[in-house]
């Protein structure tokens, strides 16, 4: 056995350590979730069909490892574990024992088995026959022997040669072997995720699928079948013996196997059924948080707290309790955080007795706590869209639709925790200020709203960008349109959606053939607050007193470099570093003020002459209204900070970034505000030099930024308290 400790990286949750048992010569890869509480009741992810990996558990994992040390494992064929060869090493006795393997590597005594399609099999078999190590199971969408026909499917065998390839007689060895691998793939997963929009399902499984030899996957088939020399075991009479409470979860609309299975499952082990209306062959990936809901449920029924009802609580009378707001932030960038803490002002002048809790993370709570905000202890779970927005990042480029799709099994984690803090705390408000996981998840699970939800955003409509082609324009459009059906199925789910800024900053361009106008289309479902600046600009005479309150003379020329809360700027950083000297020449005694934010380090960066480097500023609209030029990203905030304060700027959009290149260049474009420079030209320092050098005394002519749009959407949430 083989065990490492401490994975990194930025997936929510990495193991605590991971290893490999060897059993019968072939390689077994686990990996267990403990949190430091190794005492913990145990569940075990179990494998599936070797077509996909243990990532098939991505969106249960994190939510379940808070509550219950997890162990999960790649069944033999896929993932890190061994490929034997043959169907002789693929029965279900062989993976009930591998099952026992990584049990008594782990240290597992007994555990909760958690089956999915074909590991249903291999948990009946644990629990059947060793019902000492098993105190449950969970069976979703079982696929295995049970004596429940299936026409579609049997009447093709799958080891005879067929005259056709139609359908499922793509299930076959012989078309697998022949050239028909990949054909048989699109087929079997656009059957296993038929519902619409599940292009991300799809696009998952379809890559994890890349992994396996189609001479693996036939032995895991021939293994299970009992052909080619391998031996079958009859499922139903181990069924019957066992004794561990079951709960079968089953979709109604499952075209890989049929509801009827999870009725005799169910039948069998005397389990209890829970259907799921409308849904196909993978609940666990594609309705992720009823699924967490089903198997944590189960698992506390098995697993009550000691002592949690003997300890009572308290209930507070509903005229006694305070008004409370939970108030969510996106991380993306601190701009989201200073325009939600004067809204928060405002509303608390509205209503004086509202307490509001933030639940946030770095860096947003950076800004919060310094504000003196309360921030919610459940942050502390919330997994870091920020380090993953950093980690999609390339040297300026920053595909942030892709970012956004990558980026699913961090929003339904994070959305898990949300769900479980209004659960304990009566919110009277939710505010979610791009909280793109809590808007989408409670539009998929309206029964969990709890309290009066407001959404609020500063652009409406993804758009594809010219080098995703066609393939990009497609997705982008799928996922307008399913937003603008949820939207109207369910329109009384947001009580308020707000858009910071007005009706011509939305972009007028189409969501996607066949779909609405994006302007027409907000303009219909959203409230316009106006924008949200979060100070008042200064005029002449406050500037001269703010530029001597940060040390610097009436003659000084100032540049100040930023590029937002995140650390997906230090490129930029480092092209307009090398411009320093350059544009020094062409403009003797400018000086340059580097603000890295909180998540780049200062000492990474040069510091040529004429160059002052500092890190987190936590009122940086101060020093941007105090400066000659800036030079920043093209993110909206800091943008409209400079055109508010009428400061020249130049903007650098991130490359592939839709937002920064649509939506906020519209909106800059109306304004007159700043000036485009894309990545390349940034990258020759002659050229971003001139551009800084005649840039720097221009006099500018934007148009005004409207103020009081705090107070307008302190108005519009008001209402709903």
């Amino acid at each position: 056995m083989k065990e490492s400790q401490g994975v990194s990286g930025h997936r929510p949750c990495p193991p605590d350590r991971s290893g490999v048992v060897v059993r019968d010569g072939v390689e077994i890869a686990y990996a267990v979730h403990e949190a430091g509480q190794p005492d913990r009741p145990t569940i075990v992810l179990m494998p599936t069909w070797s077509l996909v990996d243990s990532r098939v558990w991505k969106l249960q994992l994190p939510y379940l490892a808070r509550h219950y040390r997890v162990v999960t494992f790649d069944g033999r064929g896929c993932g890190h574990s061994g490929r034997p060869a043959g169907a002789a090493a693929y029965t279900d006795r062989e993976y009930a024992a591998d099952t026992l393997a990584v049990l008594d590597a782990t240290e597992t005594p007994r555990a909760l088995l958690v089956g999915f399609s074909c590991g249903v099999a291999w948990s009946v078999h644990v629990a059947a026959l060793h019902p000492e190590r098993v105190t449950g199971i969970v069976a979703i969408a079982a696929s295995c022997g049970l004596s429940v026909p299936d026409p579609a499917r049997e009447k093709y065998a799958f080891d005879a040669r067929l005259d056709t390839t139609r359908g499922w007689a793509k299930y076959n060895q012989h078309h697998w072997l022949e050239g028909g691998f990949d054909d048989f793939v699109g087929f079997f997963f656009a059957q296993m995720f038929h519902e619409p929009h599940s292009t991300k399902q799809i696009e998952d499984v379809t890559l994890w699928a890349s992994d396996i030899a189609p001479q693996t996957l036939v032995d895991t088939v021939a293994g299970r079948l009992g052909l080619s020399g391998a031996e079958a075991t009859d499922l139903e009479p181990l069924c019957r013996q066992v004794t561990c409470p079951v709960v079968v979860i089953h979709g109604t609309e499952d075209r890989v196997r049929p509801a009827r299975i999870g009725h005799r499952l169910a039948e069998l082990t005397q389990g209890e059924l829970v259907l799921l209306d409308g849904v196909g062959h993978a609940p666990g990936v594609r309705e992720p948080v009823r699924t967490n809901h089903l198997i944590k449920d189960f698992a506390d029924r098995l697993h009550p707290t000691p002592g949690r009802s003997a300890s009572g609580s308290t209930w507070v009378r509903a005229r006694r309790r305070p008004k409370r707001a939970l108030y969510l932030s996106s991380p993306i960038g601190l701009g989201h955080a200073r325009r939600d803490l004067a809204i928060a002002r405002a509303l608390r002048e509205r209503h004086p007795d509202l307490e509001v809790d933030w639940l946030a993370q770095d860096p947003v709570t950076r800004v919060l706590e310094t504000a003196g905000e309360t921030v919610h202890p459940a942050s502390r779970w919330l997994a870091g869209e920020s380090a993953h927005i950093e980690d999609e990042c390339a040297d300026h480029d920053l595909h942030a639709f892709q970012a956004i799709r990558r980026m699913d099994e961090i929003l339904v984690h994070n959305f898990m925790v949300f769900d479980e803090v209004v659960t304990e705390t009566p919110y009277d408000l939710v505010i979610g200020d791009e909280a793109w996981d809590v808007d989408f998840f409670l539009h998929e699970n309206p029964e969990l709203k709890r309290s009066a939800f407001a959404w609020m955003t500063d652009f409406v409509g993804w758009l594809p960008m010219p080098s995703g082609g066609p393939a990009e324009a497609a997705l982008t459009a799928d996922y307008n349109a399913e937003m603008i059906e949820q939207r109207a199925r369910h329109r009384r789910l947001r009580d308020r959606s707000i858009f910071v800024g007005d009706p011509d900053d939305v972009i007028d361009e189409s969501f996607g053939p066949d779909l609405p106008g994006i302007r027409e289309w907000t303009a219909d479902n959203f409230d316009f607050a106006g924008y949200v600046s979060g100070f008042v600009p200064p005029d002449e005479e406050e500037r001269a007193r703010l530029r001597a309150s940060l040390g610097y003379r009436p003659d000084d020329l100032v540049c100040v470099v930023t590029v937002g809360g995140s650390g997906v700027g230090s490129s930029l950083l480092r092209r307009v570093l090398d411009a320093v000297p350059p544009a020094r020449r062409l403009v003797p005694g400018l000086e340059f003020l580097v603000v890295c934010g909180p998540r780049i380090d200062p000492a990474s960066l040069p510091r040529p002459d004429g160059v002052r480097v500092r890190g987190f500023v936590p009122d940086l609209h101060r020093t941007l209204a105090a400066c000659d030029l800036a030079v920043v990203q093209g993110g909206l905030t800091t943008c409209m900070e400079l055109t508010a304060s009428r400061r020249p700027f130049l903007y650098v959009p991130l490359q592939d970034h839709f937002e920064q290149n649509f939506h906020v260049r519209h909106r800059l474009e109306r304004y007159a505000a700043g000036r485009c420079v894309t990545y390349p030209e940034a990258c020759d320092p002659d050229l971003l030099a001139g551009l800084i050098a005649s840039t720097v005394r221009q006099e500018v002519r934007y148009r005004p930024v409207e103020t009081g749009g705090a107070e307008r959407a302190a108005d519009l949430l008001a209402e709903l308290l």
